[in-house]
């Protein structure tokens, strides 16, 4: 986790890597392929992104398109996992 906090990790989202190399939440945590878990806050997301870590996780080098639809993705993911 980008934002080096201790959490339970069912409070966590996945960031999985799938075989073709796209990236994407995983709400579940049961897609295959690699994964990386996050705080689902945007702020861990952008230090993951800009520290390097989260793209050294995934084995991926993530742009900025991938940047942002990670972001709304995430943020969508936290908004789902509230209610």
């Amino acid at each position: 986790m980008a934002c080096r906090q201790e959490k339970a990790k069912r409070e966590l989202i996945r960031v999985v890597r799938d075989a073709d190399g796209r990236l994407s939440v995983d709400l579940r945590g049961k897609a295959p392929g690699r994964g990386a878990y996050l705080d689902p806050d945007e702020a861990c997301l952008a230090k993951g992104i800009a520290d390097g870590s989260l793209g050294r996780a995934l084995d991926v080098t993530i742009d900025e398109a991938t940047k942002l639809r990670l972001r709304d993705e995430l943020a969508a993911g936290a908004e789902r996992r509230r209610t």
